[in-house]
């Protein structure tokens, strides 16, 4: 039985765990920890001055809101969309109380992964010096592109759950990814082959 109700929660939405957590599920709470625990860490790590224990505790303190708080979450609605509103919501909270707005560049290990290197370009020297001119300029976008280059190209969300993430339209997330690509372009131009 128990081997049963195990399987039957990965092939479950993240929707319908929810339900199950709210009723007191620990077997749904895990698959939920499982499937966006790892993500959730790299979105504070990125967030929250890349530490590693800030992060993680960050991380622990988000899973405690979704146990704290399943029963308000509304199953119409997207989990992810919710979990990384929380998230954001729990950064700018923390931004707000250091006095800082600063955010802390993306990982440029992790944006590799998620952008098209020309052969070409194997060399290492050349690569590093990508990289750094891509952090340069990721550093200078303000928070709102920053965020959401981040949720779309690192977090693979949907334009959809980012706009529910940051409480703004669908037209208003393409029209940010639209000019930060743009941007972004135009600055690493001498990288041609390299495609943002």
């Amino acid at each position: 039985m128990d081997f049963k109700f195990r399987t039957s929660c990965k092939y479950k939405s993240d929707e319908e765990l929810m339900v199950l957590i709210a009723r007191g599920k620990e077997k749904a709470f895990n698959e939920i920890y499982q499937r966006y625990s790892k993500k959730l860490f790299l979105f504070f790590y990125r967030k929250l001055y890349q530490d590693k224990d800030y992060a993680e505790d960050f991380l622990q303190n988000l899973f405690l809101k979704i146990i704290e708080k399943a029963h308000l979450f509304d199953t119409e609605k997207s989990f992810s969309s919710w979990i990384y509103s929380i998230a954001y919501n729990m950064c700018k909270n923390e931004y707000r109380k250091n006095g800082s707005t600063k955010e802390i560049s993306l990982n440029i290990e992790e944006l590799k992964h998620n952008l098209t290197f020309p052969s070409n370009l194997s060399d290492k020297t050349d690569l590093t010096l990508f990289k750094k001119k891509l952090d340069i300029e990721l550093n200078k976008l303000d928070e709102k592109h920053n965020l959401t280059f981040t949720l779309r190209h690192l977090d693979n969300l949907s334009i959809k759950e980012i706009s529910e993430v940051m409480d703004c339209s669908e037209g208003t997330v393409k029209s940010r990814l639209f000019y930060t690509t743009k941007k972004l372009s135009e600055k690493l131009k001498n990288f041609k082959a390299i495609k943002i």
